[in-house]
C-alpha cells in the first residue's frame, strides 16, 4: 500500500480524461455553438509528430486553435491527432496528453493548465493561470468576485 495519496498524478488523468471525452464528442458530432478551443503543447516532447517547418517555428511551445476548419480529428488514449490549416497549408499532427500544457474554451471561461516542473514559484504560476483565461475572453462588466473568506467559521 502506498504511503501517500498522488493526488497530483490522479488530477493529471483526471484533466486529460476531460480533454480526450471533450475531443472524443467534438470528432463524433463537430463543435458544438460557439465552443472552440485553446490547446498548448510541448513541441519538444518526444511523441509529437508535426511538420519540420512548424517544429522550427516553434521550438518550445505552439498553440492551436480548433475552431472553425479543421479534419481528421482522431482520439487516442494517449493523445489525439488532427489536421489544421497553416495558411492554406494543411498539416497533420500527432498531439499526445503528455504534451499538453494548457486547454481553453474561451466560449465558456473554461480552462486547464497541467502543472510543470520548470519553475517553483506558485505565484507566478497562479498568475499564469489567470493570464490564461484572462488572454482569450474580453471581460464581462458585470463580473464579481467574491472572497469565501466571509463563508468560513470562526
Amino acid at each position: 500500500m502506498a504511503k501517500q495519496i498522488d493526488y497530483g498524478n490522479l488530477m493529471h488523468n483526471a484533466m486529460c480524461g476531460l480533454i480526450k471525452a471533450v475531443l472524443k464528442d467534438v470528432a463524433v458530432s463537430g463543435l458544438p455553438g460557439a465552443h472552440h478551443f485553446f490547446i498548448t503543447f510541448d513541441t519538444t516532447h518526444a511523441k509529437v509528430e508535426m511538420a519540420d517547418w512548424l517544429r522550427s517555428r516553434y521550438p518550445a511551445e505552439m498553440t492551436v486553435v480548433i475552431q472553425n476548419w479543421f479534419e481528421d480529428l482522431e482520439v487516442r488514449d494517449d493523445g489525439f491527432s488532427i489536421t489544421l490549416n497553416f495558411g492554406n497549408n494543411p498539416e497533420h499532427m500527432s498531439i499526445p496528453f503528455d504534451s499538453v500544457r494548457t486547454f481553453v474554451d474561451p466560449s465558456v471561461e473554461f480552462g486547464l493548465r497541467f502543472e510543470t516542473n520548470q519553475s517553483d514559484d506558485d505565484d507566478e504560476d497562479d498568475a499564469d493561470v489567470a493570464d490564461l483565461i484572462d488572454a482569450p475572453v474580453a471581460p464581462k462588466a458585470d463580473a464579481q468576485v467574491v472572497s469565501l473568506d466571509s463563508f468560513r467559521k470562526p
